[in-house]
């Protein structure tokens, strides 16, 4: 490919990319953001509980919050242990609307279940890259070893689809062709662009739209359906 080409096709696409996000978040992200808002906030405490009692968690309810998305725990399944807060509530008679306030009065031990626990109706996802990355990932591999990056993969990643350490990349074991070349664009990205000192105040919103566009640039390049993944992800960092 002649450079003049490369430039112009990097040029299509960051303006591809510009437009999906000038068009505001897909109802597919806005969909997943709904679900995932009903998800509890947990406390360091009880993360750190989830994370000793079940490694692999990557989203966690309460029996009932998973009958709410049409989920049921599965027959047999143990539940994990947290701490719940227990709150009471308390009647204002010296207000005119007598006013019920709420007041934490203790704690008491309660269980959830990760998703991988349950079944019934599928979580809302973001949207996938989709297609066939071909010869191009053992492409991209080569050139990352030969950049002196190790790439691993691993069934110990939580949520997460992949991670740059520093001179290490970690994969998820379990990724489609697509998704794997995407995520490893990702990460290289990482490693090249947010690795050196000059680079390593830059906040995070700014780490991953850059990270992310690259990614969306490569797989466009290659031949891979984006379908609107890479503006999903941008816009979760506000990006």
């Amino acid at each position: 490919m002649k450079v003049e080409q490369a430039k112009t096709l990097t040029d299509n696409a960051i303006s591809k990319l510009a437009t999906a996000l000038a068009q505001g978040k897909s109802e597919a992200l806005k969909t997943y953001l709904a679900a995932m808002a009903k998800f509890h906030n947990y406390s360091i405490g009880n993360i750190l509980l989830i994370a000793c009692q079940s490694p692999n968690a990557s989203h966690v309810a309460g029996f009932n919050t998973w009958k709410k998305f049409g989920r049921y725990v599965k027959k047999g399944e143990k539940g994990i242990l947290i701490i719940a807060p227990v709150v009471r509530g308390k009647r204002d008679e010296s207000l005119e609307d007598e006013t019920e306030s709420r007041m934490l009065v203790g704690f008491k031990a309660a269980y959830v279940f990760d998703v991988s626990q349950t079944e019934g109706e599928p979580l809302p996802e973001f949207a996938c890259v989709s297609g066939d990355p071909r010869e191009y990932i053992p492409i991209l591999k080569t050139h990352i070893w030969q950049a002196g990056i190790e790439v691993e993969y691993s069934t110990e990643l939580g949520a997460a689809q992949g991670v740059s350490v520093g001179g290490k990349i970690l994969l998820r074991s379990d990724l489609p062709p697509a998704e794997e070349f995407s995520v490893l664009v990702h990460e290289y990205a990482h490693e090249l662009l947010h690795r050196g000192v000059d680079r390593a105040t830059y906040n995070k919103t700014v780490r991953e739209t850059e990270a992310e566009a690259v990614a969306f640039v490569v797989c466009e390049a290659v031949g891979l359906s984006t379908n609107n993944a890479a503006a999903d992800y941008i816009h979760l960092y506000s990006g």
